[in-house]
């Protein structure tokens, strides 16, 4: 038949235990198209794609591949039929080479039966690499990457499957913007030669830059498929969250107290390279740069995790000195890394053992937690921030990705910290939890808590900051004031092109924000 849809998911159904994840949802994919899934976290996306990725198996629904009906039992029958997913889990072996990971399986065989055309295997690696306008050697280690670099990997890797449906999972929540656009062009091209692309993102910004057609799940149902000429980004939220939001980041007026944290002459790439800055009470700090701007390494430096090279740390005017994170902590700062799940959770363990594990000394009597306390104060923090979860010992790692940010932050002020230092804060969670977080940041600001803020999203930099500080190449570089600054001027300071208006870096000369 002509024009069939490669695909077709009619009328799916999945339920777990105590969750029903998808209900009679459909989805049709043409050939040549990239399509958008978006959804809040929670609203079915990930469920449909394992279905379709044939992990998941559905209760009811079945699955047309270009016309004819497919059972996908497994990942190898999605790719028998020419369907790939890059996971927003990475699923690279760390010990082997890129070229390795790329064709892991499917090594192309030698003239020896039973041996491998090494040559062979790294000039096509070369090649996909080379396609994506990737510059990594193929026979370097995967653990040698960075998660941008392998990020890329696992594009290729997809991309030497000649796949006809690509299904991509988040791709470029670790990409620089060059990579991201890079990645984009790809995206374009294979929709060129027929290929289609499902694009999981919580990035509007991406959406309108690539897709074709956008299609929205809330609440594990269909809402709607619609082209993305008759699509505004505020249509696509109140699509997704059933509601119409009018600002995403309800900023106001606020007074600045004293310094809470003042950074003096801190060095952590080299002796002679070092910065200064101010953080003040109830103030949201953001630092904006590209990846690889030392914006990471400056928080990780500040807590702890990385050694400073010289200079110091005042906290409400008393030098302080953090070898370690335990000093940090003890000092009253509190810091929500990048990778929450790696870094920030012992998925494994319940929400409301998350949420106490900094109290443990505290809640402790003879080293036996008393189970009275520890249940009032994770009960406590769950209700305070909105912790969706169906009770304190459901495992963190069932949350959705905005609920365990949350978990992450709770487990920090049950501290009470005096700065908190949020590395990536809404990274990877969809819009609605977005609003969340950043109104809790807000309230936590109210209360006095100095916020040094990492982001890579210039809309949120812009519209949560007080004050925003640019880095490029281990420096502060620029200084602006968010109510005068466009993301223009912004990425302009990133790239090093300090003429932008706005005032260059300098400590000693600091505005007197008074709301």
């Amino acid at each position: 038949m002509l024009n069939e849809p490669l695909l077709q998911m009619l009328n799916i159904s999945k339920s777990f235990p105590g969750v029903h994840a998808l209900s009679d949802v459909s989805l049709t994919i043409n050939a040549g198209e990239v399509v958008a899934l978006v959804g809040e976290n929670g609203a079915g996306k990930s469920t449909l794609m394992r279905i379709l990725n044939g992990v998941t198996t559905p209760d009811s629904g079945g699955i047309k591949w270009k016309g004819q009906s497919v059972t996908l039992r497994s990942p190898h029958d999605a790719q028998h039929y020419g369907i790939s997913m890059i996971h927003q889990e990475l699923a690279l072996v760390p010990n082997l080479d890129v070229a390795k990971n790329i064709y892991l399986g499917r090594e192309p065989r030698g003239l020896v039966p039973g041996t491998v055309d090494w040559a062979q295997m790294y000039r096509l690696a070369t090649e996909q690499l080379r396609q994506l306008d990737v510059d990594i050697d193929p026979r370097t280690p995967i653990r040698r990457l960075s998660l941008a670099q392998q990020q890329m990997v696992e594009v290729a890797k997809a991309l030497s499957l000649n796949a006809q449906l690509i299904v991509m999972d988040e791709p470029t929540s670790t990409l620089t913007d060059r990579e991201v656009e890079t990645l984009f062009r790809k995206m374009r091209s294979l929709r060129d030669q027929g290929v289609s692309v499902i694009f999981i993102t919580h990035r509007l910004d991406e959406v309108f830059a690539v897709a074709d057609r956008v299609v929205v799940l809330r609440d594990g149902a269909f809402v709607g498929s619609e082209r993305i000429d008759d699509l505004t980004p505020n249509r696509v939220i109140a699509m997704m969250v059933g509601r119409t939001v009018d600002d995403l980041f309800p900023r106001p007026r606020t007074i600045v107290g004293d310094p809470v944290l003042e950074v003096r002459d801190l060095a952590f790439r080299s002796p002679t390279q070092s910065l200064s800055f101010t953080l003040h009470q109830g103030e949201i700090l953001g630092i904006a740069g590209l990846v690889g701007s030392g914006r990471t390494e400056l928080a990780e430096t500040i807590f702890g995790v990385r050694r400073a090279l010289r200079g110091k740390v005042l906290l409400n005017g008393t030098e302080v000195s953090i070898r370690m994170p335990a000093q940090a902590i003890a000092s009253g700062i509190g810091f929500v890394p990048e990778d929450r799940k790696a870094q920030g959770l012992f998925l494994q363990l319940p929400v409301s053992s998350n949420i106490v594990i900094s109290l443990y000394r505290f809640l402790a009597r003879f080293g036996l937690v008393e189970g009275r306390k520890y249940h009032d104060v994770s009960e406590k923090f769950i209700e305070r921030l909105g912790i969706r979860t169906p009770s304190g010992a459901q495992r963190v790692r069932n949350l959705s990705g905005g609920n365990q940010q949350k978990v992450v932050i709770a487990k920090w002020l049950t501290l009470e910290p005096k700065v908190l230092i949020l590395d990536e804060p809404t990274r990877g969670i969809d819009i609605g939890a977005k609003a969340e977080i950043h109104q809790l940041m807000r309230q936590l600001a109210e209360r006095g808590v100095g916020i040094l803020m990492i982001s890579s999203e210039l809309p949120e930099v812009l519209g949560v900051s007080d004050r925003i500080l640019v880095m490029h190449e281990g420096k502060l570089v620029m200084e602006f004031d968010p109510r005068r600054t466009s993301q223009d001027q912004i990425m302009r300071a990133a790239t090093g092109n300090i003429d932008s208006k706005g005032s260059r870096y300098d400590s000693k000369s600091l505005p007197n924000f008074v709301g």
